[in-house]
């Protein structure tokens, strides 16, 4: 029986602080992602796109943003409404659920959408920012720096906003890989949370072999699936210089293969979404066909 898999797209830029990453799903397929899935013996069940929602002037918040404030709130929950729909047909479908980014906000809906069918999710994080700020310690207002907030019932918008979800994510199988670029509040928060965390310190002095090991022993712990962000700030903007925010000093080329090859072989992982692509800022294509690279890594593909 072939391998089932639902590709859905999300278009949606609102979340992050400038354009760019509404176009990420275009470019990750014109970069040759289907045929890449074809050949590793997917059969594509569903394709799908959530149109973004138009954003009105009242849904904007604080003009220049800053904190307290969030701006696009409403879009970001209409937007995540229709990812949860789709995440969710594609599970019951039996059908392993891509979600191509946009902003980091869209992972939320993925979760939405998954938390319907798990009742313990696990999650592994690649990316160089926590993304746990919440309504009142957000600098800017951009939701895609609330994300695992979202999932972890860390602030006032929560998955329960999305009608059919289920529980918070639980902080104790979530882990967060890469991270490189935090907040005080969120750095203070990781430690009195104990939420797992390898930043690019622990990567260095501990190699990606031994981080992904832990990393699946924690996702993995009493969990019915585990889940792979993977935002793709988490690589070196010398690897991958088309990101909403570049930060120097991420993983490199073959460390991220090798990671998400390990996640592959756990045969533990239900379901992935891929953001922050930004066509505007990437030259060639090149993150984009990095990002397609690493999505074939976690769902199978091998040198030999």
């Amino acid at each position: 029986m072939r391998k089932k898999i639902s590709v859905i797209q999300v278009p949606f830029g609102l979340g992050a602080g400038r354009e760019g990453t509404e176009r990420g799903p275009e470019s990750m397929l014109e970069a040759g992602l289907y045929r890449q899935l074809r050949n590793l013996g997917f059969a594509i069940e569903h394709e799908s796109r959530v149109e973004p929602p138009a954003s009105r002037s009242s849904d904007a918040g604080a003009a220049a943003g800053g904190r307290g404030s969030v701006q696009h709130l409403a879009a970001v929950k209409a937007m995540s409404r229709s990812v949860a729909d789709k995440v969710s047909e594609a599970v019951g479908a039996q059908s392993f659920p891509l979600v191509l980014g946009g902003d980091r906000s869209v992972s939320i809906g993925a979760f939405a959408g998954l938390t319907r069918h798990y009742s313990r999710l696990g999650v592994v994080c690649f990316d160089a920012h926590a993304a746990v700020n919440t309504e009142e310690t957000t600098p800017l207002g951009h939701v895609n720096g609330m994300a695992m907030s979202v999932a972890l019932g860390r602030s006032a918008f929560t998955l329960a906003d999305i009608p059919g979800s289920g529980l918070p994510i639980s902080k104790q199988n979530v882990v967060l890989i890469g991270l490189r670029d935090l907040e005080p509040n969120e750095r203070e928060w990781i430690r009195s949370e104990r939420i797992a965390f390898f930043s690019m310190h622990e990567i260095d002095r501990m190699g990606i072999e031994r981080v992904v090991e832990q990393a699946l022993r924690i996702a993995g712990k009493g969990t019915d699936g585990i889940h792979v962000c993977l935002d793709t700030d988490v690589l070196d903007p010398l690897e991958a210089p088309g990101v909403g925010l570049q930060v120097p000093g991420g993983l490199s080329y073959r460390e991220a293969h090798f990671a998400l090859e390990l996640l592959a072989e756990s045969g533990r992982i239900t379901s992935m979404d891929v953001t922050e692509v930004n066509a505007l800022l990437d030259d060639n294509r090149r993150t984009a066909r990095l990002a397609v690279g690493l999505i074939t890594s976690v769902l199978g593909k091998r040198i030999i």
